[in-house]
């Protein structure tokens, strides 16, 4: 189960840098324009965020 799991995080980490990596420019102006979103929104794109990972868990398990 460990090992699973830590499988998961090297992989996030391997795709959530893969934009900085290839255009830390669009990344900042993209953080910039998440910074000027309020609360609800984000909470929203969390939730909907979240909700599409469960579904994909649920698909490919």
């Amino acid at each position: 189960m460990w090992s699973g799991l830590l499988d998961a995080i090297a992989l996030l980490l391997v795709l959530e840098g893969i934009m900085p990596f290839l255009s830390p420019s669009s990344v900042r102006r993209l953080l910039a324009r998440l910074n000027e979103l309020g609360d609800r929104s984000l909470r929203v794109a969390g939730l909907a965020s979240m909700a599409a990972g469960v579904v994909l868990l649920y698909l490919g398990g």
